[in-house]
């Protein structure tokens, strides 16, 4: 059960958790007004479209972007007041360990993380769509770095595709292949110098200039197509060919979890980033209760540079925090280091902070 020790620590960690979050939202807002306030007036964007659906989306990215750091700002804040006031002395001299001490800090940072949770895999990725919408609307951001050039991809489990290029403009194809496999055989093979996509309830390829190779053992038909048009329904659409910069972001978990699937059974090659965009989800919760430890037991002594030199401190773990997240983000996406060691590195390297910080804490 919570006493009133807990109900105290546990107030004031998330009445300045939110106000830390007030705070940064409003720098961040005015920062970035004033980066794209020339963006806003050459583009048609409209004044309720940055009002009530730029700027909210925007904030979400940030906040859980900072989500971790301000976590740990607030802690410090927060608990270096209260070791200014001597307030954690006496808690501590009337016979409270410090484990127990650290009870509602945990019980806080749990509640923030349970949000954050929530946030990074269904909030701030719905946000995060939006915002890329408007961004390549009216700000013609967020490339589309979609593979069109000699494109190999399995659209059933043995059903594969080849084309040497794809127009995105007009959905069509050239030199179009579909191979046909049965235990690991080619049985069948279509071939036609281009293709057309054709939209609808029942969406279908259309083959030109066609011919079909069939392969039973040793013996071979041919079936040539000529002037004719063959029409086949495919796994596959033009939207598969869109592959925006930080698409994964903009994914909620179960998207994102599908996307994988659908694209490991193509056996695309390009989800690496995908794979560490789900790592990062899994990893950084567990990033608020290490931070939350370090916040403590730094700020939890009373110095003489009183609060301000704690703060500094706390400002600065948490940036390289952000940075060392992000470094480990790339590092993920490009090299062949494990994608989940690599996301949880940080983790286990603030860990291992914490655990000294701690051991070193005020008693």
């Amino acid at each position: 059960m919570l006493k009133k020790l807990d109900w105290y620590i546990i107030g004031k960690f998330l009445r300045t958790f939110f106000f830390t979050v007030l705070i940064f939202s409003m720098v961040s807002l005015i920062i970035d007004f004033s980066e794209k306030i020339e963006r806003f007036i050459e583009s048609d964007i409209s004044k309720m479209e940055i009002t009530f659906e730029y700027f909210p989306t925007f904030l979400l990215f940030i906040l859980g972007l900072l989500w971790p750091m301000l976590t740990m700002i607030a802690v410090i804040f927060f608990t270096g007041r209260m070791a200014s006031n001597s307030e954690i002395i006496s808690i501590l001299n009337a016979g409270v360990s410090f484990r127990r001490f650290l009870r509602p800090y945990m019980i806080s940072a749990g509640f923030l993380s349970l949000l954050y949770v929530i946030g990074i895999n269904y909030v701030i990725p719905l946000g995060n769509a939006h915002r890329t919408e408007l961004e390549r609307v009216y700000f013609n951001r967020n490339r589309d770095v979609g593979k069109t050039q000699n494109v190999h991809m399995f659209v059933a489990p043995n059903t594969k595709v080849f084309m040497t290029h794809f127009s995105k403009r007009d959905s069509t194809a050239r030199n179009f292949r579909i191979e046909y496999f049965e235990e690991n055989k080619l049985t069948s093979l279509t071939k036609a110098r281009s293709a057309q996509y054709v939209p609808g309830d029942t969406a279908y390829w259309r083959l030109s200039n066609y011919e079909i190779r069939t392969f039973d053992e040793e013996d071979e038909t041919l079936t040539l197509g000529g002037r004719q048009t063959l029409d086949t329904v495919l796994n596959l659409a033009p939207k598969d060919f869109v592959d925006y910069q930080e698409q994964q972001s903009s994914m909620s978990t179960p998207e994102l979890l599908a996307h994988l699937r659908k694209q490991r059974e193509r056996g695309s090659g390009n989800i690496r980033r995908y794979e560490v965009e789900l790592a990062r989800r899994s990893a950084e919760p567990f990033t608020l209760f290490i931070l939350t430890l370090i916040g403590v037991a730094v700020a939890g002594r009373k110095t003489r540079g009183g609060m301000g030199v704690q703060l500094a401190i706390g400002i600065f773990i948490g940036a390289l925090f952000v940075f060392l997240s992000r470094f480990a983000s790339t590092i993920s996406a490009s090299a062949d280091l494990p994608v989940y060691l690599g996301m949880w590195m940080p983790n286990l390297i603030f860990f291992a902070a914490a655990m000294y910080f701690v051991a070193n804490a005020q008693r």
